[in-house]
Parts: C-alpha cells; sequence; structure tokens
C-alpha cells in the first residue's frame, strides 16, 4: 500500500505538465526534412552540367553546405520568439530595398538582366528578399490596422504602396519575380481581411499603372531588348497551333522542348535517381528546370506527391493560423506559407507549360544561395508562430500571455477569429 502511494506521489502534476516548454509543429518540421531529402537526391541527379571528372561529388557538397546553413537557421529563428521580429522588418526592409538597388547598378547580369550580386561566394538575387520584405512589412501594416469591419483605409493605402514600390524595383530584374510578388501581396491582403471592394479597387489600380509602365519601358531605347523579350515569349507560349513534339529545338526553345522530354520520359513511376537522361542536356536542371528532373526520376507520382508536400504547408499553416489568437503571428504563419508555395507552383507551372517561360527556383530543391536561405528563414518563423502564439499552449491556464509581450499597436485579434 505504501509503496503504491510513494509511486503515486512521485507522478508529475498536472500543472507541471502544463508547464513544459512549448514545442514546435512537428508536421511543418517533417515537411521540411522531405523536402531536404528530395532536394539532396535530385540536386546530384540534375548536376550533370557541373560535375568535374575531379571531383563529381562538388555540386553536391556545395548544395548540402548551403541545406546545413539553411537548417541552422530555421533551428536558431524557431527557437526566437517572433515577437523579437518586430523591431528588425524595417531594417530588414532597408536592407533589401538597399541591396535591389546596387544590384540595378553594379549586379551580374543573368539572361540579359542585373540579377544578383555575389558576396562570401554566395549569390544573393535581391528578388528573394523583397519577397520576404513584403510578406513581412504586410502582416505588420495589417496587424497594427486591423478593425471589426476589416482593415482600415490607412492599412490599405499603406500596404498598396509598399507592393508598388517593391514591384517598381523588381521589374527591371524580370516580370515572373514581379508578378509572384504581386501575387504573394494580394493573397496576404485578402486573408489580412480586406473588404473586397476595396481589394478590387486595389487591383484595378494595379492594372492600370501595370499597363502605363509597360507602355512607357516599351517606348525607352535601352528598354525595348527586354520588353520584346517578355513579348516574344508570351507570343511563343499562345502560339500553339504545332504539337510540341512537331516543333524543331532551336537556340530559343532549348530549355523548355529538353525539359518537356524529361518529363515524357520519366512516365508514370520515372527512371529513378540517377537515371536521367535529359539531365546533360538541360542546362538549367539543377535550379529553374529542376522539376522536369523530379518527374522524369520520379514519374508523375512523383511529382505530384512532390506537390502535395508544398500544398500541405499550405494546409498547416493554415491551422496554425486558425490556433493564433492575435493578427500579428496568423499574418506571419500564412505569408511564409504563400510565399513558398506560390513560388513553387510558379516553378511546376512555367516548367509543365501551363506559364510562358521563364527563371523561378523551386524552394529548397534547386540549387541556390539566396532562395535557400530566405525559404529557411520561412520556416524559422513558422515554427517560431507555432512554438510561441498557438492558443493550444496557453488554452489550459487561460492566459494570454502576448497581450502583456506583444506591443499594444499589435495585439489585434486575428480576423478569423472576430465573431
Amino acid at each position: 500500500m505504501e509503496q503504491a502511494l510513494g509511486s503515486q506521489q512521485n507522478q508529475p502534476t498536472p500543472e507541471v505538465a502544463e508547464n513544459e516548454p512549448p514545442k514546435t509543429d512537428k508536421y511543418i518540421w517533417g515537411i521540411y526534412i522531405l523536402l531536404l531529402i528530395v532536394s539532396v537526391i535530385e540536386l546530384y541527379s540534375a548536376s550533370s552540367f557541373e560535375v568535374r571528372a575531379s571531383n563529381v561529388f562538388a555540386p553536391l557538397i556545395r548544395h548540402g553546405m548551403m541545406l546545413v546553413v539553411g537548417t541552422l537557421i530555421v533551428l536558431g529563428i524557431s527557437h526566437i520568439n517572433y515577437r523579437w521580429l518586430i523591431p528588425l522588418i524595417p531594417l530588414f526592409v532597408i536592407f533589401s530595398i538597399a541591396l535591389a538597388g546596387y544590384v540595378l547598378v553594379a549586379g551580374e547580369i543573368i539572361n540579359g538582366a542585373r540579377r544578383s550580386v555575389t558576396m562570401f561566394g554566395v549569390s544573393f538575387q535581391p528578388a528573394e528578399f523583397l519577397k520576404l520584405s513584403a510578406v513581412l512589412s504586410l502582416a505588420l501594416i495589417m496587424s497594427r490596422s486591423q478593425s471589426r469591419d476589416g482593415v482600415k483605409t490607412w492599412g490599405i493605402v499603406t500596404s498598396s504602396i509598399i507592393v508598388l514600390v517593391f514591384g517598381a524595383i523588381l521589374l527591371p530584374q524580370g516580370l515572373t519575380n514581379t508578378l509572384l510578388l504581386m501575387g504573394i501581396s494580394l493573397s496576404m491582403m485578402l486573408i489580412g481581411g480586406i473588404p473586397f471592394r476595396k481589394f478590387c479597387a486595389v487591383v484595378g489600380i494595379y492594372v492600370v499603372l501595370a499597363g502605363g509602365f509597360y507602355v512607357v519601358k516599351s517606348m525607352l531605347s535601352e528598354d525595348k531588348a527586354r520588353t520584346e523579350t517578355w513579348e516574344a515569349r508570351f507570343e511563343r507560349f499562345f502560339n500553339d497551333s504545332v504539337p510540341k513534339y512537331e516543333e524543331p529545338i532551336t537556340s530559343i526553345n532549348r530549355q523548355e522542348m529538353y525539359g518537356y522530354m524529361a518529363q515524357a520520359h520519366g512516365g508514370l513511376i520515372g527512371v529513378m535517381p540517377g537515371n536521367s537522361r535529359e539531365t546533360s542536356r538541360l542546362p538549367l536542371a539543377f535550379s529553374d528546370y529542376i522539376f522536369s528532373i523530379v518527374v522524369e526520376d520520379l514519374g508523375f507520382i512523383g511529382g505530384c506527391a512532390l506537390l502535395l508536400f508544398y500544398l500541405s504547408l499550405m494546409a498547416r499553416a493554415g491551422n496554425i493560423a486558425r490556433q493564433c489568437k492575435r493578427a500579428l503571428p496568423a499574418l506571419l504563419v500564412i505569408g511564409m506559407a504563400v510565399m513558398i508555395v506560390l513560388q513553387a507552383l510558379f516553378h511546376m507551372a512555367i516548367v509543365t507549360g501551363v506559364f510562358p517561360v521563364s527563371g523561378q527556383p523551386l524552394p529548397l530543391i534547386s540549387k541556390g544561395g539566396s532562395s535557400i536561405l530566405i525559404t529557411s528563414i520561412a520556416f524559422g518563423i513558422m515554427l517560431s508562430v507555432s512554438r510561441f502564439a498557438t492558443q493550444s499552449k496557453t488554452k489550459k491556464q487561460g492566459a494570454d500571455p502576448e497581450a502583456e509581450l506583444l506591443p499594444e499597436e499589435v495585439q489585434a485579434i486575428n480576423p478569423t477569429q472576430i465573431d
């Protein structure tokens, strides 16, 4: 009897269990690890163009080092309360704009436009930083301008101006990144609670300004070459009178044609990693067209599975956002997921011929420096929100620690929880 009583006394009390340190979301961690595994396998399979006889593992080692750095970033940010990001957001936005400005003047020219700068052996593309800056700044602005009727007018105007500025900076570096930025921003505006009528007005203003900007840009002699490239890509995309398998392969369409061949060669179940036939002929198989190699290696089934990984990240982020009591963490987690998933969908749509040809990395899968770093930061922020902001961690005590920890101006209630 005494032994039974003693064993009961040694068991942890409910209060102790409730005071356990919060944990990050295991599903997001699972998706991240799965993407890392696919990344390592497919990057090695797609790196024929970079393989050297002296060291066939050199591309994989470089990519693996970037993934290790990215994982350390995820681990570090996931242990930091997301509220400490608030004062850093303006600094990150300023840094992104300064980086973009420097690249416009002295950046490395890739495919006819200045797109990147190399620092410490890593290629930094300001487009990736500006997309993350847009998510962070919109989340902060809309959390400060929340009301029971949606986002206040000043919040809508400020958010719209920020998106226009970022879009104007990005446009000289590529139309696809600009469209992706607009898609991410407009998605966040809808999620953040902008009334539908005002949202339509914002979209209309964007369309008018984009049309005027295009006309002016096409009239300038130094910009005609870039606009002609855009026009040629759209013309080639919509001119589908000849089936793809009957088109001759030229220097203009070589990349997309070999990409289609890789997908056709993969069939339903693929040829298995390492057996790709087209990786030796596809120039950007390791970056802009890596999804073609994924489908060739793993087949239609593997390509659909990778698509589901990204879509499940969006679904999980939505679930976490619903558990957040405050607007800021909800907008942060959903905004990061939208940024990653939309970029993945753009990449897949371009590679499969749904969208016109352009360059867009597949998050965490494609080789790249800034893309891996920014995607890792986004995963870290999502995990931080899941650790510190979800109601399930404090629901039993009936406490609301965010009311004490967050600045007063960003304590607005999550718009999905307003009755």
